[in-house]
């Protein structure tokens, strides 16, 4: 395949003869067998498979963030990047779009499948042998997660393969499979939580987290109830609470706090010149150019490539608080006229009110979770502020999710509660007591619109909901890139189509 021939190509040393036998190994350069050998290089090798996360524009830099975010009816491609917005609008022609996510996406999953396969021959301390092949199973299970939702059909590539090995597609309930397997084996070697220096590896609760995540993504709401019960109610609770302040889950000084479950790791490099951390030579950008890129525009600091709808602002009017106000969280989530509730002569944007920077008649809205507007009046491209995946609220909510699927609504609410009430909204108990099963259903769905607003989780709701499928033309009312969405085709990427012509793998339907 593509993805691991341009993989396995950069290992071989070209400015040789031409009469030289490729097949042949270069004897200049360190591999596998060679490298594989202490302790030390076992950290090494785990912290590439981090690192990978974060490597080009293409991963969790920046586009997965466009992917997650507008590709639901939460946003839209907004910018001058018209790819961009035609791939998020579903009006693109090409069977190569996505094929900068799926190489990404393999590469890291490459790194992770070495740690794998060679840590256990290392003489080393045991439990942290187990502990990184756990991590690298926790982010092969990632990947593999975003590949089923995104493209449906992906290769299962378990192995550090050959430049000749081409495995076919694998069904989505064999992928998903694999990550219940992975997940299920890794969070019985990873800790509870970590010491200062390694702080942002892999835990045993965001095992349990991203586990519960995929059981829920079928509809296994007992399985997913069950992964979740170590979280909330067994011997991890005691680990997470929700914060009092909702707004310190996306500031740079409150990250990987008692509500963060998991988070992908972003550290500001100011002279940063370059996303290759395979490339020696240049100083490597550790953080995450997305806000620059989510930003308001001129007179703002950002290129403002992804917006929100309108709509979803909108539903946070839907309620008040028990003191009268606005929910919070709007102003949270979301930049727009009237974030600070008086309206845009006391909205601020990056140190100015939004009336000095777009007037009194701008209706458009920004997304703010992975802003810095907080703490500085300008965005560059190596922020500092880290990506909350996987938060206990998120939890708390799935759960509820969960123990209504499986007939005991009752017991559901109190787990709703808490997400309310920290946002000084009156509980569910008191607002709407005695909802069955459906009126249950459809009230989880709110709260996981307003609490997760612009975070990533809609498109995957959405699917497993069967929005797509069942309320397409409310879709369209609210986001009009849906008019372009045809059913049976859009719901995943086509396989690169560079991939589909030189492997085995068949292309998606539709495409």
């Amino acid at each position: 395949m593509k993805t691991w021939t341009i993989i396995f190509a950069a290992i071989v040393f070209l400015t040789v003869s031409c009469k030289r036998n490729f097949d042949e190994p270069n004897p200049d350069m360190m591999t596998s067998a060679s490298y594989w050998q202490d302790e030390e290089e076992a950290i090494k090798g785990i912290n590439a498979v981090y690192s990978g996360l974060n490597r080009s524009n293409n991963y969790y830099n920046r586009w997965m963030h466009f992917v997650y975010l507008l590709r639901s009816d939460e946003g839209f491609g907004s910018g001058g990047d018209i790819g961009l917005n035609n791939n998020m609008a579903f009006a693109f022609t090409s069977n190569s779009t996505g094929n900068g996510q799926w190489n990404a996406i393999f590469h890291v999953n490459y790194r992770a499948n070495q740690v794998i396969n060679y840590v256990p021959q290392i003489s080393m301390d045991e439990t942290l042998k187990k502990r990184i092949i756990a991590e690298a199973k926790f982010i092969r299970a990632l990947n593999y997660f975003n590949l089923v939702v995104f493209w449906g059909r992906p290769p299962l590539v378990l192995d550090v393969l050959s430049p000749t090995d081409y495995p076919p597609n694998a069904t989505p309930q064999e992928v998903y499979a694999q990550i219940e397997k992975d997940l299920t084996e890794a969070l019985v070697d990873l800790p509870v939580s970590y010491g200062d220096a390694d702080i942002g590896r892999v835990t045993k609760g965001a095992a349990y987290g991203l586990l519960a995540k995929t059981y829920l993504q079928q509809s296994k709401f007992n399985e997913a109830k069950n992964a979740m019960d170590w979280l909330v109610t067994g011997e991890g609770a005691s680990n997470y609470d929700l914060m009092e302040n909702y707004a310190d889950n996306f500031k740079r000084d409150t990250e990987n706090n008692g509500e963060s479950v998991y988070e992908i790791q972003y550290k500001e490099n100011p002279t940063e010149n370059g996303d290759d951390d395979t490339n020696p030579n240049i100083n490597l950008n550790t953080g995450t150019s997305v806000a620059k890129f989510l930003a308001p525009p001129a007179p703002g600091p950002g290129f403002a490539d992804g917006a929100a709808r309108r709509w979803i602002v909108d539903a946070f009017e839907t309620e008040r608080t028990v003191d009268d106000k606005r929910d919070p969280r709007a102003g949270v989530s979301f930049l727009y006229d009237y974030a600070d509730e008086r309206g845009p002569a006391f909205t601020m944007v990056y140190g100015q009110t939004w009336q000095q920077r777009y007037g009194t008649n701008d209706k458009r809205v920004w997304f703010r979770k992975l802003l810095n507007d907080d703490w500085r009046n300008e965005e560059n491209f190596s922020s500092p502020n880290n990506y909350r995946m996987i938060r206990y609220a998120d939890i708390l909510l799935m759960y509820a999710e969960c123990l209504n699927e499986i007939g005991q609504t009752g017991n559901a609410y109190a787990y709703v509660d808490r997400v309310r009430t920290r946002v000084n909204l009156p509980s569910l108990t008191v607002a709407k007591p005695g909802l069955n099963q459906e009126g249950f259903r459809q009230q989880i769905k709110h709260e996981r619109l307003l609490e997760l607003a612009g975070e990533g989780w809609r498109y995957f709701d959405m699917v497993r909901w069967g929005e797509l499928a069942n309320n397409l033309e409310v879709l369209k009312e609210r986001d009009a890139d849906f008019n372009n969405f045809v059913p049976g085709k859009h719901e995943w990427y086509p396989i690169p189509q560079g991939d589909v012509d030189n492997s085995d793998l068949t292309q998606n339907p539709g495409y």
